[in-house]
C-alpha cells in the first residue's frame, strides 16, 4: 500500500528594519528513489526572486534564490504531492562481518564519523555498547533507537536547532532532531553507519483521505544493514506511508530547511507553518 500527500510548508521572516539584499538556500524539495515519488514540487517566495536549483553534495535538491530590493518581510512557501511507500523489511545479514567490512568503512565514512552534533560523551560510549552485547545488527540497531527513545523525553521547546546529542542526553528532553542526534551519536560507538534523515512525518496513521492536519518537519535515522534501513525512534516505528523524505546528511547541520545571510534590517521573527493532507 502507498499514500499520496500534499505539504505545504510556509516560512516567514520579519524584519525590525528593512534588508538591503539577502541570499538564501531551501531545502524544501522531497526527494524521488525507490521508496518515494515526488510528483510535484514548487517553492514560492515573496517578494518574488529569480531561482537556481541544484543537487548538493548529499543528493539533496537545493532551491538558491537572491533578493536585491528593500523588504521588510521575506515568505517561503514550499509545495509539493510526493507518493511514499510501505515501510520497508530490514535487511538481514549473517552478522556483523557484512555491516563493519573494510569496503563498508571505506564507502560509508563519512556516516561513520562523528560530527560536533553526534559525539557521544562517555556514559553514552558504555551504554551504547551494553545494549548492544551479543545482538546481531539489526537487533542491536534497534536496541539503539530504543535507549535514545527512552533516554531522551519528546518535548517541544526544551532544546534548540543547536542542541547537540550529548547535550540532549544530559536534559533528558528534546525534540525529533535531538533523539535522530543521540540515535546516531549511540550507532557510531557501536559501528553500523547512520545518517540523518529531515522530513515531515504525517501526524495520523489513520488519517481520512482530504483530510488537512497541521504538521512540522520531523527527523529520523537510516541505518546501513546491507542496505538503508529507515527508523523513527522519536515515536518507535519504521518510517513508511507518513514519512515524506526531504534529505539526508551526517547531522541537522546537512539539510537545514531554510539558510540564508542578509544585509541590512534588524533582528527578525520567524513563523513557520505545515498543512499535511492525505490525497489517496
Amino acid at each position: 500500500m502507498s499514500w499520496r500527500l500534499r505539504i505545504t510548508h510556509t516560512t516567514g521572516y520579519r524584519y525590525d528594519a528593512p534588508v538591503l539584499a539577502s541570499y538564501n538556500e531551501a531545502r524544501l524539495t522531497p526527494i524521488s528513489d525507490v521508496d518515494q515519488l515526488t510528483v510535484e514540487a514548487r517553492v514560492e517566495t515573496v517578494p518574488p526572486a529569480q531561482q537556481q536549483r541544484y543537487w548538493d553534495y548529499w543528493g539533496t535538491q537545493v532551491t538558491a534564490f537572491d533578493l536585491h530590493v528593500p523588504h521588510g518581510e521575506l515568505e517561503v512557501t514550499a509545495t509539493c504531492t510526493v507518493d511514499t511507500a510501505d515501510a520497508r523489511p530490514a535487511p538481514v545479514l549473517a552478522g556483523w562481518d557484512g555491516v563493519l567490512s573494510p569496503a563498508v568503512q571505506d564507502r560509508f565514512v563519512e556516516m561513520l564519523t562523528h560530527t560536533g552534533r553526534t559525539t557521544p560523551d562517555e556514559e553514552m560510549d558504555a551504554l551504547a555498547r551494553q545494549a548492544v552485547a551479543g545482538l546481531a545488527p539489526h537487533d542491536a540497531a534497534l536496541a539503539i533507537m530504543d535507549l535514545a527513545h527512552e533516554r531522551v523525553a519528546y518535548v517541544p521547546g526544551s532544546t534548540g536547532v543547536a542542541t547537540s546529542a550529548r547535550e540532549a542526553w544530559a536534559l533528558g528532553s528534546g525534540v525529533c532532531q535531538d533523539i535522530a542526534h543521540v540515535a546516531i551519536a549511540l550507532l557510531g560507538v557501536v559501528g553500523p553507519p547512520a545518517s540523518y534523515v529531515s522530513g515531515y512525518l504525517h501526524p495520523r496513521a489513520d488519517a481520512a483521505v482530504g483530510e488537512t492536519f497541521t504538521g512540522e518537519s520531523h527527523a529520523w535515522v537510516e541505518v546501513w544493514l546491507g542496505a538503508w534501513w529507515a527508523y523513527d525512534p522519536t515515536n518507535r516505528i519504521p518510517a513508511g506511508e507518513p514519512h515524506v523524505v526531504v534529505g539526508r546528511g551526517r547531522d541537522d547541520g546537512d539539510v537545514p530547511p531554510l539558510k540564508g545571510l542578509y544585509s541590512g534590517g534588524g533582528s527578525q521573527s520567524l513563523g513557520v507553518t505545515v498543512a499535511v493532507t492525505r490525497l489517496l
